[in-house]
């Protein structure tokens, strides 16, 4: 009874990413297909994940920032994503209300997954986006987050932290929603693509 056909998405699933997510069922179907075709155990290991991260980004190096993507969303920790939690990913990534993005944004920088965020987290997936930033691009950078470091700091200041501090997820969203510069400079967003959107 419980059986689903293999290479269809269990009804279970389907309603449920149904209802935690903007995608229809035919979205989600026909994703599900090329997941499999792409993924045939089911699984997306890391390594796919980072190669699939590659495409999107061909001149920069995206694995570091990545590898973090992966790791927040990898929810029980066994170094695979499975359909839902890809899913998942996608939706937070893109369509998700600004809270969960936000929810997400902090087990991002959350890197020891601890329920707090140190400075040196923030510097370490801010260096992660900086990867992803091409040389071009950062010489369009305003002098005060030109480098990881100063990015890192200008972020922390924001949050009107000491260096010590820890901040926790409610300082985090608080923070972001009230300040967007916060929220600018938490994100991965170059030059040009803004160029490109004001210009389509």
């Amino acid at each position: 009874m419980g059986n689903s056909k293999s290479g269809a998405l269990s009804k279970e699933i389907l309603e449920e990413l149904q209802l935690n997510t903007k995608f229809s069922e035919e979205e989600l179907s026909s994703w599900y297909q090329s997941f499999l075709r792409d993924c045939p155990s089911g699984r997306i290991t890391q390594q796919q994940f980072q190669s699939i991260y590659a495409k999107f980004f061909p001149d920069t190096d995206p694995k570091a920032y990545a590898q973090h993507v992966f790791r927040s969303f990898d929810s029980n920790l066994d170094g695979t994503l499975d359909f839902k939690e890809y899913v998942i990913a996608l939706h937070m990534t893109t369509a998700g209300k600004t809270n969960q993005k936000l929810e997400w944004a902090f087990s991002l920088y959350d890197v020891d997954g601890n329920g707090t965020i140190s400075k040196n987290e923030v510097l370490e997936i801010v260096m992660a986006i900086f990867k992803m930033i091409t040389p071009e691009d950062v010489k369009l950078l305003p002098e005060d987050e030109n480098t990881p470091e100063k990015r890192a700091e200008k972020i922390w200041k924001y949050f009107g932290k000491r260096d010590d501090d820890k901040l926790t997820e409610k300082e985090f969203i608080e923070g972001t929603l009230a300040n967007k510069e916060i929220l600018r400079l938490i994100q991965f967003e170059p030059q040009k693509v803004k160029e490109k959107i004001k210009n389509a």
